[in-house]
């Protein structure tokens, strides 16, 4: 197989359009590769970078599609299953083949210094915060980044150096890989921000979890710095195995890097961190809340422990706007602001919703819920999602999307939390789609609301479509 991967020219990748095979396409076509793939289904922002890079995109998997196509290494993302036709075809013949993180460590990172941003809320936001501080620090990382900074047009770019940004998923890698897509990463340094129970559909228990995390810490070489959050005993626990440096932060007294004095306004957070040293550093982000101060915090632990200057780190952090679908202000009509957010954890949910009370504190906000994800359409955390809701003033929930996906007997019951919620004192309203979201917001639209959607997918384009009612009520 090695053999045969060292003469690879065309590749194709099955699950394309997903965020991390998007971006591995692109990595692969700026190394010079041809390359094409299949998905059952496209949308922004990974079309929008796909189609730009021109990658060809089948829609829908069949066997033809590898025929034509004459690959001689495949890629197969995650969200394939055994049963696939393509994925069957390329079984049963001599075609080479690898899961998505296999693939990124043996092109892009065996020869560089990889940095790895990993835990289960956070990795995003961090990863790009990173990147971020390096670029400021005159360095040009590669990065794979599962989402668009910003500032960017695209979440990946080869780079130059050193350096290799890489968000680090717990998630599996494939099916034929049933091992946490970090364990492939190659770390030379990392970040763990968090660590709970998350990936139902993939973990029995925050034990196999655990166990994911503290394999991946044993990675790190000598030579290398583990950053964890000394906030997360479990965090802790799985740093333990590293056989490197260890770096801590937080909101904890005796974490080497601390967090202090957190202000979130309606444009900025300032923050106070202090480091080993005892010397204190007032940082101004862009990002709103408490919890994005601990992720910038965690890069200025990371920055100073590989020698590079804190004042441009500090800079870097402060230019960061963030991530496109991470608090993204998507319009603002008149008063009226719609924003979109990638958050379904429960803890993340409240940590957004408290982050956007805090920015927008005099204002009415409103969150539109779609329980989308593989594990927030069980009924896993169905009881933590209704405290998770606090900070909102109205909640509209979306009805499961493809319930059918959770196994019967362990779904999550859209309903049962607007009742739940309704019995806590909060106005709460479910809706089948989105469609009747948007109507019920319409009768209902005031001045100075901030709307949060939360949902990790296309969410039947609602966001655009809001923004058009409240432009007709506005104008």
């Amino acid at each position: 197989m090695n053999q045969k991967i060292k003469k690879t020219k065309r590749i194709y990748l099955m699950g394309i359009c997903g965020t991390g095979m998007a971006a591995l396409a692109g990595l692969l076509k700026e190394k010079g590769y041809q390359v094409s793939g299949s998905d059952s289904g496209c949308y922004e922002p990974m079309s929008g970078v796909l189609k730009g890079l021109g990658i060809r995109v089948l829609k829908g998997y069949k066997s033809q599609n590898i025929m034509e196509a004459r690959p001689d290494l495949v890629i197969i993302g995650n969200v394939i299953t055994r049963d696939n036709p393509e994925a069957r075809y390329v079984l049963e013949s001599d075609i080479a083949y690898m899961s998505f993180p296999e693939a990124m460590g043996h092109f892009f990172l065996s020869e560089r210094k990889p940095l790895v941003v990993a835990g289960t809320h956070g990795k995003t936001t961090t990863s790009t915060l990173l990147l971020s501080a390096l670029e400021a620090c005159h360095q040009k990382p590669g990065f794979m980044i599962g989402g668009v900074p910003l500032l960017k047009e695209k979440g990946f770019g080869t780079g130059d150096g050193e350096w290799f940004v890489i968000e680090g998923d717990e998630y599996d890698s494939s099916f034929f890989q049933k091992v946490s897509k970090f364990l492939f990463y190659r770390p030379f340094g990392a970040i763990i921000t968090s660590l709970e129970f998350d990936h139902a559909d993939i973990f029995d228990s925050l034990d196999q979890i655990k166990a994911s995390f503290s394999r991946f810490a044993s990675l790190l070489p000598d030579r290398g710095v583990l950053v964890a959050c000394q906030d997360w005993d479990t965090v802790m626990e799985a740093a333990g195995h590293a056989r490197c440096r260890i770096v801590t932060y937080g909101t904890h007294k005796d974490a080497h890097w601390r967090l202090g004095d957190v202000r979130v306004g309606e444009k900025t957070t300032t923050f106070r961190a202090t480091g080993p040293d005892g010397q204190g550093y007032n940082v101004e982000m862009a990002l709103p809340g408490r919890h994005n101060a601990l992720n910038g915090l965690s890069v200025m632990a990371l920055c100073h422990s590989l020698g590079l200057e804190l004042d441009r780190v500090i800079e870097g952090i402060s230019r960061c706007p963030g991530v496109k679908r991470r608090q993204e202000i998507k319009g603002v009509v008149g008063d009226i602001v719609v924003i979109d957010d990638f958050a379904h954890h429960p803890r993340a949910v409240k940590e957004t919703l408290m982050a956007l009370k805090k920015r927008y504190k005099d204002r009415r906000l409103v969150a539109i819920f779609e329980p989308r994800t593989n594990t927030s359409r069980r009924s896993v955390f169905q009881n933590r999602y209704v405290s998770s809701f606090d900070y909102a003033d109205k909640i509209y929930i979306r009805q499961v999307p493809d319930p059918e996906k959770a196994p019967a007997g362990d779904r999550f019951s859209s309903t049962k939390l607007a009742e739940d919620l309704k019995k806590r004192g909060k106005e709460a309203c479910f809706c089948r789609d989105a469609s009747e979201i948007i109507r019920e917001v319409s009768k209902d639209l005031k001045a100075g609301d901030v709307y949060v959607i939360l949902s990790n997918g296309p969410f039947e384009k609602i966001h655009e479509r809001l923004l058009d009612v409240i432009r007709g009520k506005v104008s």
